[in-house]
């Protein structure tokens, strides 16, 4: 254990004028413009959090000017340092910050628009509808935000699969001579960061992996909303740390910039495992309120704001303020080692295409989110088989079609790769120094699990995590992070239903359908059979701005005949019409195993006359991308009695279905049976279609 420490403490009741006072330093004048700008912003808006930034503002000072490599004219380039905001709610630090390196705005292309990522303007209209400085950071709303951040932990999770992409970049593409990957991932924390499962779950799978290029700065300010930490957390957080196999360092003073800097020398120089530093702040730092829990979610006030001022010794009457010259200076301690190092990595890259084409057209289909040529070619097409096969089962042989072809496409399970079947043949294990492989073991960490995938994705791997459907719950918080991001994220379910059988109502996932598809922006794909997972597969390969959840069954499904049924091309719009008399006047819609009892009950109800169609229907969400011709010509408006079939809850099925239509769908948890068993208690069988079709014809009748 590495001890860099200052003698003195600030705490709350060290507020006095002299001891914050300005030393007429560039270094303290930058510091307290951030200070200034974020309790300006804050109480502008009269929303915010000022007192994180005003504490943290030497801390971010220190690692942007001193040593996160970063060319502000080039926000995208791949190689640069990654700095993480995981404490999101203190997002004016992370703006005043862009702002004041000059960080140059690019839009979705990477194009530049030729205006500041963050100007003075836009800190005015903090948390303003539209304006680039939202309450909380977020990814691709704001150039210079690397992830989107405010539930705390997540931050911490993501800044894992950062840490953990960059080091299977380094293996997979770097060279003798050329080094392309070699950035380190900081990211800032605090108590509730600390007190959160997920940064937990995080930590000790980045100790384990011996990440040396992760650094986490921990704001040990012993502050939350309701008071002091100590009504709720009082453990070592370091000693724990130690325990997940990290150096953890201490600083006791926030203001100290040696210190500060000889504990980040010290994270440079640390090659074996991932360094947590432990700053001792004081929130809202020079004001009245200083060591207050009313620093840190609410305004200061504006007659706090000017004592604080005159405490910095800053005019009380301004507002908005940056002095002359220091931006300029912020701006150019950055250019003066991002932009060399930047221009280097792009003379190195371009010796490197020439001495390493092949990898060199993978780079670049990669960070472009294009996929190599011919990278579909080996997905395969199953035969048609009453027998049939697990989904899980066939989603494990597409998805190993696909990584042969696609590098970048790795990840794992929640120690559940045996029955998930994700692992990738011949993948290995990434390990401790070992990161060239693909298969990752997350170990039973959900909520990590989920987290890192995004870091991944981030980083444009095309990242996956696995686990059972029913333990989505463990996970959704990252799994609706990367919805609001737009990331590229693949979550991987298998287990789907009460077709789990003997395991029971604990494992047999009921509301978890209706939950995920209520999440904005995520495509729930539940394929029907083999075939339709391949398309599932293929499609998601093809999709880097949204994020998707497979969800796969244990149990065998029939493998449908395509040359007497719809192709599963069908799958990439969401629903398609499987098989249908002329003029139908009745529907049966379906989802994943239930797909082939609704085609048996299809076939029986047209033998005895009566005109029906059959619609497997994997993914609500691209259907409703659709226009509305073909959703008219899926389910016509003129057929009232449709019968939708799945085994999970009825929630939102009526939006299908109609006030005339009913579901064959779960009300209870389940029970632990043999199978067979279970779709006879709850229904799922043909007989109890037909009958429930035709009395639902009788009655519409």
């Amino acid at each position: 254990m590495t001890d860099v420490s200052t003698t003195e403490r600030h705490g709350a009741d060290a507020y006095r004028a002299d001891a914050h006072q300005g030393d007429g330093s560039p270094e303290r004048l930058a510091i307290d413009t951030i200070r200034t700008l974020a309790m300006d912003a804050v109480q502008k808006a009269n929303s915010g959090h000022p007192g994180t930034p005003m504490a943290l503002a030497p801390v971010g000072h220190t690692i942007w000017t001193r040593f996160l490599r970063y060319d502000p004219a080039r926000p995208d380039w791949p190689n640069r340092d990654r700095f993480v905001l995981s404490v999101g709610h203190a997002s004016m630090l992370l703006y005043a910050l862009i702002h004041l390196a000059g960080i140059e705005e690019i839009d979705a292309d990477g194009k530049k628009t030729g205006r500041p990522a963050v100007s003075l303007d836009d800190i005015r209209e903090f948390r303003q509808l539209s304006s680039r400085t939202p309450g909380h950071p977020e990814y691709r709303h704001t150039t210079g935000v690397e992830t989107t951040t405010g539930p705390l932990g997540a931050g911490c999770g993501n800044s894992v699969g950062m840490a953990i992409a960059e080091r299977w970049l380094a293996a997979h593409f770097n060279r003798d001579g050329f080094t392309l990957f070699d950035h380190d991932v900081y990211t800032v924390c605090g108590d509730g960061d600390m007190m959160e499962g997920v940064s937990a779950e995080a930590a000790s799978l980045a100790g384990h992996l011996k990440l040396s290029n992760l650094c986490w700065i921990y704001d040990s300010n012993h502050i939350s909303i309701e008071g002091g930490t100590d009504l709720a957390f009082d453990e070592d957080v370091g000693a724990r740390f130690e325990a997940y196999g990290w150096r953890v360092i201490h600083v006791d003073d926030a203001n100290d910039l040696g210190a500060l800097s000889a504990a980040l020398d010290s994270f440079k120089a640390t090659g074996d495992r991932p360094t947590l530093i432990v700053v001792h702040s004081v929130i809202g730092w020079g004001s009245p309120k200083a060591g207050s829990e009313k620093a840190h979610g609410e305004p200061l006030g504006v007659d706090a704001i000017r004592e604080t001022k005159r405490a910095y010794g800053w005019p009380e009457d301004a507002e908005f303020l940056v002095p002359d010259g220091v931006a300029d200076a912020f701006k150019r301690s950055m250019v003066d080692r991002g932009q060399s190092a930047r221009e280097e990595w792009e003379a190195n890259l371009a010796r490197y295409r020439e001495a390493h084409p092949e990898p060199a057209r993978e780079l670049d289909a990669m960070l472009a989110d294009a996929l190599p040529d011919g990278w579909a070619d080996d997905i395969p097409v199953f035969e048609a088989d009453a027998k049939g096969v697990a989904s899980r089962d066939s989603g494990g042989k597409v998805l190993n079609a696909i990584a042969a072809r696609v590098p970048w496409l790795m990840g794992g399970s929640a120690d559940l790769a045996p029955s998930t079947k994700t692992l990738i043949k011949d993948g290995g294990s990434f390990q401790a120094g070992d990161y060239g492989w693909r298969n990752l073991h997350y170990g039973v960490r959900e909520h990590g699990m989920g987290a890192v995938v995004n870091g991944m994705a981030l980083s444009h791997l095309k990242a996956y995590g696995a686990t059972f459907l029913v333990f989505a719950d463990y996970m959704r918080a990252p799994i609706r992070l990367a919805a609001i991001m737009e990331l590229g994220s693949v979550f991987v379910f298998t287990h789907d239903s009460i077709g789990v059988g003997e395991d029971g109502p604990t494992h047999q996932p009921i509301e978890h359908l209706a939950s995920l598809r209520a999440i904005p922006g995520l495509d729930v794909v539940r394929p029907g059979d083999a075939n339709e997972v391949a398309v599932a597969w293929a499609s998601i390969m093809e999709m880097n701005d949204r994020p998707t959840a497979i969800v796969l069954s244990r149990q065998a499904l029939p493998t449908l005949d395509r040359t007497k049924y719809a192709s599963a091309e069908g799958v990439k719009r969401g629903a398609y019409v499987l098989a249908s008399s002329d003029d139908p006047e009745v529907i049966l819609i379906a989802t994943g195993s239930e797909v082939s009892l609704a085609v048996e009950a299809y076939e029986r109800l047209v033998a005895d006359g009566v005109r029906a169609r059959v619609v497997s229907m994997p993914s609500w969400y691209r259907y409703e991308l659709q226009d509305d011709d073909y959703k008219e010509s899926v389910l016509p408006g003129s057929v009232p009695s449709r019968l939708a079939i799945e085994q999970a809850g009825e929630m939102g099925w009526h939006r299908y279905v109609g006030l005339k239509g009913r579901t064959i769908t779960m009300s209870t948890f389940g029970a632990s049976a043999p199978i067979a068993k279970l779709q006879d208690k709850y229904g799922f069988t043909v007989d109890n279609a037909v009958k429930v079709a035709r009395e639902m014809l009788e009655k519409n009748a």
